[in-house]
């Protein structure tokens, strides 16, 4: 099941792999009608503050990109914060 969060993510995911279609520096071998097609897309797809809109009007649907920019930060902290574990499994010898 998807939850609000996960859609928006999804969408500036998306819109984030567009722009690197858009680029020849990250994506070389990308055909010119494939970029034109990217451009094209790009032109009406939500922005950020438009995915941020959306979860205010509809939050069962989209969440804001806020809440998933905390929720990184903090599984950044939490993971930085554990430590390495190490591997219960004996070395062969």
């Amino acid at each position: 099941m998807t939850v609000p969060l996960e859609r928006s993510r999804s969408l500036k995911n998306a819109r984030n792999f567009l722009y690197s279609l858009l680029d020849p520096k990250k994506t070389p071998r990308v055909p010119k009608d494939v970029r034109e097609q990217a451009y094209h897309c790009l032109r009406h797809f939500p922005a950020d503050h438009d995915i941020n809109y959306a979860a205010d009007g509809a939050p069962d649907h989209f969440g804001h990109l806020e809440e998933l920019d905390d929720q990184l930060l903090r599984m950044a902290v939490e993971g930085a914060e554990k430590p390495f574990k190490k591997s219960s499994r004996k070395k062969k010898k």
